[in-house]
């Protein structure tokens, strides 16, 4: 991997001549008294024309374009600091998109529009216009751009490059499209820190900003040091990150801090968990849309599971297509933020639980809260200070350049995540370099906290236990919940509605069928198609010595089955 500074350019300040000059094109426009470029105009053909070939030449400074659409770059007023680690932190400069009255006022502020009238003398003398709504609207539908540099994001934090150099100048960055907002409390890192400045960071990060947090395990905080560098090497790594859990025993335990630390940094939105697929699809859309590098669900009701194909589905996918709210056109958006949710002993349900990675803390004391005697006091407040935020980015990018200087080493012995695989070697390799134990380590403890596994397990357990290996049709299951003189002889196990009653037995082979060879711990359901009924019939394959189905033997079916590639699936 090569780690020679990128030699482009970083940021060149877009200045008036410079974009007239339009990349070694011949001037459009002169220079009036008043210091702004001057634009004659016509009727309209003419001034769409030449209002289309100043805004591609970059007349208005900071303009850019982003999926075929004009924007400026701009600050934002007003907006407030956040007081607290679980609130919005906005990034100062936003991509605003060209609408013809933003337009009309830029161009107001960066040129002079002038036509030629005729005055009372008879003579012709240029007077100063606002080009007509038409006509902007005109100049902006157009989605080709050429002279425009493409902005792909504005990120507050440095980055790594593709290349594996960091791109810490303040400006546009023409290597990756990014623009890096200033920080003036972030001194420059060094290219190759010293060894000195390496086990500085190391000791920073560890004996002093996590030290006092109540870590279950070494797995927890190694977790989520993988979590919180994420967003800084993510250009490099190009991988799909998993959804990151920060669990707590006990309200007060520090969970707010640990995901409003990665917040501060790359900026965060933090929204409210809803059950409503629908109500979510719209949230994510929404915050996509968004300058912010982490997504945080704050604060989840104690114990909720989070179970939700719209979330599953997001955190495998590299990009999100859904209707803008409001209009019936669809918009794509790349999947680049880091997804978090806080809460108090959560749990996870259906696919969510191969695609999370847990951060668990628990102080085990009656009052958290009232603890003392911290390496950092008041921490939660020290965090806010964008000079002490400043502090922890230096620490964490001394580290990561160290990484990459040494090759940026992975690491092959960490579990297979599916489609994080790739996020896994990388964040294992940095750990590994800098000798941080556990990383993942607690992702088997973690499957106890997968409630649909655990609730499919426990039912198929009381299946065995009352059935053994009987095959049996759903109609003929649905049958042995029915209760006599209270006694269930499931104990509460068998699958039910949403208000407690079991399922019809139409229901139960669907669901029945969407568990078929899926290895629950122990257990595992299989099928075949009973002859006699022309329907599928189940049983609960039982190994107590066995987490992993045994290998293909066709003595092991039932007898007088069919092959299950004879099978006639209905």
């Amino acid at each position: 991997m090569s780690t020679t500074p990128n030699t482009a350019p970083e940021h060149t300040p877009d200045t008036g001549e410079a974009a007239g000059a339009g990349r070694g094109r011949s001037r459009l426009w002169s220079i009036g008294a008043s210091g702004r470029a001057r634009l004659r105009v016509g009727a309209a053909p003419e001034t769409i024309r030449v209002l289309t070939a100043a805004l591609d030449s970059r007349i208005i400074p900071d303009t850019y374009v982003a999926d075929g659409a004009p924007v400026v770059v701009e600050g934002v007023s007003g907006a407030a600091d956040p007081t607290a680690g679980d609130e919005d932190v906005a990034l100062p400069l936003t991509a605003s998109v060209l609408k013809p009255p933003l337009l009309a006022s830029l161009l107001a502020q960066h040129a002079d529009v002038v036509r030629p009238r005729v005055d009372d003398k008879g003579g012709t003398v240029d007077a100063e216009v606002s080009p007509p709504g038409p006509v902007l609207a005109a100049v902006l539908a157009r989605r080709s751009w050429p002279g425009l540099p493409v902005l792909r994001r504005i990120i507050s934090t440095p980055v790594l490059r593709p290349d594996g150099t960091l791109l810490q100048t303040p400006g546009y960055d023409a290597a990756t499209g990014y623009y890096l907002t200033d920080n003036t409390h972030l001194p420059r890192v060094p290219e190759q820190p010293g060894p000195e400045q390496v086990e500085a960071a190391r000791a920073f990060l560890l004996e002093r900003f996590l030290r006092d947090f109540p870590w279950r395990s070494a797995a927890d905080r190694a977790n989520y040091l993988a979590l919180l560098v994420t967003p800084i090497i993510r250009p490099f790594t190009r991988s799909l990150s998993p959804f990151g859990v920060i669990d707590a025993s006990m309200p007060g335990s520090g969970k707010t801090i640990l995901a409003g630390c990665v917040g501060l940094l790359v900026g965060q939105r933090v929204l409210t968990w809803t059950d409503s697929e629908d109500e979510l699809r719209k949230a994510i859309t929404t915050v996509l849309a968004d300058e912010c590098g982490a997504v945080v669900f704050d604060n989840l009701t104690e114990g909720t599971v989070i179970d939700s194909a719209v979330l599953a589905r997001l955190v495998t996918e590299r990009t999100w297509t859904d209707r803008r709210l409001g209009t019936n056109a669809a918009a794509t958006f790349p999947n680049d933020r880091l997804w978090l949710a806080t809460g108090n002993n959560l749990r996870t349900g259906g696919d969510m639980a191969t695609r999370t990675v847990w951060v668990r803390l628990d102080p085990d004391c009656p009052r958290p809260e009232a603890r003392t005697g911290f390496t950092i006091p008041n921490l939660d407040t020290w965090i806010l200070d964008p000079v002490n935020q400043a502090t922890v980015l230096w620490h964490l990018l001394v580290l990561i350049l160290d990484w990459t200087n040494a090759g940026a080493p992975t690491a092959h012995s960490v579990p297979s995540m599916r489609q994080f695989t790739r996020w896994a070697q990388h964040l294992g390799g940095f750990l590994q370099h800098h000798h941080i134990p556990g990383f993942l380590a607690n992702n088997e403890h973690a499957r106890d906290l997968d409630d649909d596994a655990a609730e499919w397990r426990a039912f198929l357990l009381t299946w065995h236990q009352l059935h053994r290996d009987q095959p049996l049709t759903a109609q003929q299951l649905r049958a042995s919940a029915e209760t006599y003189a209270g006694a269930d002889p499931w104990a509460g196990t068998f699958p039910t509605t949403a208000t407690g009653k079991p399922l019809t037995a139409k229901a139960l082979g669907r669901r029945l069928t969407g568990q078929l060879d899926r290895w629950r711990g122990d257990t595992v359901l299989r099928s075949v198609i009973d002859p006699a009924h022309n329907c599928r019939a189940y049983w609960v394959q039982h190994n107590p010595h066995h987490t992993q189905p045994p290998e293909t033997n066709p003595e092991t079916r039932k007898p007088g089955t069919t092959p299950p590639e004879q099978q006639q699936h209905p």
